[in-house]
């Protein structure tokens, strides 16, 4: 839907002037919402309500006899465009430069996708006979079109020449039969891990929902998703540039890796559009930027126009594989989680959500947010305390602490009575050192439940 309002071509009424889609992302289909497009990029929270209270004006008057702007928005045309196949193409062709122009650069590469029964099944191909069986079964005629718009999906891998069969949940189904479309989910991780295992493939490639995430599983099983795809993509685009990359707040474990490469990190707070904003600000001020992602899976590149586009993630991955064997034709994987080599990970890494019980007396009639900033406030001055705890000098939310060789970062969400607490650590027994420190604090605030944080200390 972004790259529409980018591409130029005439015939197919390219570039448009704005685009929406329709998409729960990986939540349930009863949390659909809108997600609008200009050339600038994806509308923030002062577009919509701009939007929204235009909209109401213009109903209001329309309830009150003006009806000039329906009218005018009546009179105009709709034209039915397949932009998928033109996007597509220009995916394909960002893979064959990355080979020198060859036509089939990843031809005899196994690649295995997960599109979850979300957006992402255009990747590769899918298979005649169960479609025609059904056919058959239904004796439906309408479903000849269905079938013809699945077997033209193989718009990505197929002409690049690679193997896709074993991909798997290709077809869309938003009450997601088979597991969340989630590159964070361990559910949706191991299902592609086991695809990848089944069918003895060099790579698997997993997608949420609406493509605007992304995540890869090597040959031997080693997912490539959160700190690791964060880890690898820096090390993809430090290889062509040196660049600031901007993580987001829990991104500390993979920093190291940008110093050693000739990279410089740049920490920022939590939320995609946040580390993109931030990226985009940075550019604007002479620290170029190229890369801008968060351990979910959302990843955007300056080259790409700062769009968390997951297919294009995994294209760069493609690139990098393409490159590669034309050097060595039976070149597979290993390619990528080379480039990772050494990424020291943490033992134990765990999200915690404190809730806060708004009902709670100890509110004392004020709001969830004021109450939370308040636990944050008192936790900052109990670590200042504590000579083996140190709060990070620099923070752009909650309040962030190094010790026992790892850290926490105790946080307020942004619209739920929530303070999630992320721990990394090298061992359990310092996550727990890590926890009784956040507990020793947060017990003092009888209106937020601690059950979960007592549940981890005491496994």
């Amino acid at each position: 839907m972004f790259n529409s309002t980018l591409t130029e071509d005439e015939i197919n009424h390219l570039p448009v002037d704005g685009a929406i889609m329709i998409t729960a992302s990986h939540l349930p289909y009863n949390r659909n919402g809108l997600k609008f497009f200009t050339s600038a990029g994806g509308l923030n929270k002062a577009d919509i309500k701009d939007i929204l209270e235009r909209a109401s004006r213009i109903y209001e008057d329309s309830s009150h006899g003006s009806t000039q702007e329906l009218e005018q928005a009546s009179k105009g045309e709709v034209s039915n465009v397949d932009y998928m196949s033109i996007y597509a193409s220009d995916l394909v062709k960002a893979v064959r430069k990355s080979a020198g122009n060859k036509e089939k650069p990843l031809e005899g590469l196994h690649i295995v996708v997960d599109a979850g029964n979300g957006a992402g099944g255009f990747f590769v191909v899918i298979p005649l006979l169960p479609y025609l069986h059904y056919l058959f079964l239904s004796n439906a005629p309408f479903l000849v079109l269905e079938l013809m718009l699945f077997l033209d999906q193989d718009k990505v891998l197929k002409p690049l020449g690679a193997i896709t069969t074993g991909s798997q949940f290709l077809e869309p189904d938003g009450m997601f039969p088979n597991h969340i479309p989630n590159p964070e989910d361990k559910t949706a991780m191991k299902a592609i891990t086991q695809a990848v295992a089944d069918n003895k493939a060099d790579l698997g490639i997993i997608f949420d929902t609406d493509v605007d995430r992304s995540a890869a599983v090597d040959s031997s099983g080693r997912e490539l998703n959160r700190n690791r795809l964060i880890a690898l993509m820096s090390a993809i685009v430090l290889e062509e540039v040196f660049v600031r990359l901007v993580l987001c707040s829990i991104c500390l474990s993979v920093a190291h890796l940008f110093y050693d490469k000739g990279g410089k990190h740049h920490r920022f707070k939590r939320g995609y559009k946040n580390v993109i904003d931030e990226a985009i600000r940075l550019n604007t001020i002479g620290e170029e930027s190229h890369l801008a992602m968060e351990t979910s899976g959302h990843g955007a590149l300056k080259e790409n126009h700062w769009l968390d586009d997951g297919a294009y993630l995994m294209v760069k991955l493609l690139n990098k594989l393409a490159a590669a064997r034309i050097l060595n034709p039976n070149v597979g994987s290993k390619v990528l989680t080379d480039l990772v080599e050494g990424l020291e990970e943490a033992s134990v890494t765990v999200e915690i959500r404190l809730k806060i019980d708004q009902n709670h007396a100890d509110l004392k009639g004020g709001s969830f947010r004021d109450y939370g900033e308040a636990v944050l406030k008192h936790l900052e001055n109990s670590i200042s305390k504590d000579e083996h705890l140190c709060k990070a000098p620099k923070n752009y939310e909650g309040v962030r602490v190094s010790g026992y060789g790892g850290w926490f970062l105790l946080r307020l969400s942004l619209h739920d009575p929530v303070l999630p607490l992320n721990i990394e650590a090298p061992s359990k027994d310092d996550a727990i050192k890590l926890g009784l420190a956040v507990l020793t604090a947060v017990s003092e605030f009888p209106a937020l439940d601690i059950t979960a944080l007592n549940k981890f200390l005491q496994q």
